[in-house]
């Protein structure tokens, strides 16, 4: 099995992305590309002389299966860069990361519409308002938001993706053995419980140190087909990732502001140099060039289905609920809806999940 070599490799600290993707490029396999020899990697152009041997000393001291094991343990997905399932987009990136570890159900999202959302930490009223206006424009769509899951913009750009029935990536600076902010849990465990995924390259053990943020920022524009600037301020983290999203070739846009405002420089800044104005979900719709499928559609649409299992899907469409709060609002005896719930979840149209609440599957 590859996928130990991969882990092994992103274990290493001092190892970025970049030096993975070298080694993998030049040899087409990881496997070889982890036992090369120092003659082997000496061939390869560019490669970090300094890297290259820190890695050659780190490599015979780690275990491949402890290693991955150490993963699997906490219930951590892994998804390679060689793996088909590999998110298009992202691989088309400069440095795109050899392996994404992530939790919850990343393929529940619709990685064909995907919209990072990006702004200050310390967001105005004003900016959180207009964000909330344009983002419930999607509700109960096929549009999936991705964002880093800080405080502030981010934050509350999952929140109302959750809140509008829209599934949602967070992109994380860390491993999953740290939650940052503390002040995100709860919002981390709704996402992983049903309303997306969170994601990370960083292997479980890596902290948030303050360099991972801008690398974490190529991932989330990198991941989707264009980048939304709540608020910026010309010196930013939210203005990198919108210089990065217009490296990536990806559309960018911008939400005005008050121009009394200092988080609104950024913003006037990149309109000024062609950013797209956007005040309505419907001016995203047009700068993508999308059309919407709206979730409740979806499911009218399904024509093998009985009345009553559609008003079952109906029920848990906007968010996951448990036996009793089904039977609640369907008005279904209990050995009628039992039936009909293991029905659909044979049928794929729905799964278990903690809490033993059902969700639905895309």
């Amino acid at each position: 099995m590859n996928t130990k070599y991969w882990v092994a490799l992103s274990s290493i600290e001092q190892l970025d992305s970049t030096f993975i993707q070298k080694i993998y490029t030049h040899f087409g396999d990881i496997e070889h590309a982890f036992n090369a020899s120092r003659n082997e990697l000496s061939e390869i152009e560019g490669l970090s002389i300094k890297k290259t041997e820190y890695f050659l000393a780190k490599r015979n001291n780690i275990n491949l299966d402890t290693t991955l094991k150490e993963v699997e343990s906490r219930n951590i997905s892994i998804l390679t860069f060689d793996d088909e399932k590999y998110p298009k987009l992202l691989r088309e990136i400069p440095t795109p990361p050899m392996v994404l570890y992530y939790k919850g159900d990343l393929f529940s999202c619709n990685l064909e519409k995907t919209l990072a959302v990006v702004g200050s930490r310390r967001a105005s009223f004003n900016g959180k308002e207009s964000l909330k206006k344009i983002l419930k424009g999607f509700s109960g769509t096929d549009v999936c938001i991705v964002s880093g899951l800080a405080a502030g913009i981010d934050a509350l750009s999952h929140i109302t993706a959750i809140e509008t029935n829209l599934k949602t990536i967070g992109v994380i600076a860390s491993g999953f053995d740290f939650v940052y902010p503390a002040s995100n849990k709860q919002l981390y465990q709704q996402i992983i419980d049903g309303s997306g995924a969170i994601v990370t390259e960083y292997y479980p053990t890596f902290e948030p140190l303050k360099y991972r943020f801008p690398q974490r920022n190529r991932i989330v524009s990198g991941l989707s087909y264009g980048t939304l600037v709540a608020e910026a301020a010309l010196k930013s983290g939210a203005l990198i990732t919108a210089n990065v999203a217009l490296e990536q070739g990806r559309e960018l846009m911008c939400i005005p502001g008050l121009i009394t405002n200092p988080n609104t420089e950024g913003i006037y800044k990149l309109l000024k140099t062609g950013a797209n104005l956007v005040t309505s979900a419907e001016d995203i719709l047009n700068a993508l060039n999308w059309e919407l499928i709206n979730n409740f559609e979806k499911i009218d649409n399904i024509n093998n289905l009985t009345i009553d299992e559609k008003k079952i899907l109906y029920t848990i469409n906007i968010e996951p609920k448990n036996f009793d709060e089904i039977q609640k609002e369907t008005n279904l005896e209990t050995q009628e809806l039992l039936m009909m719930l293991t029905k659909l979840e044979l049928g794929g149209r729905l799964e278990q999940i903690p809490g033993d609440r059902y969700l639905i599957i895309n």
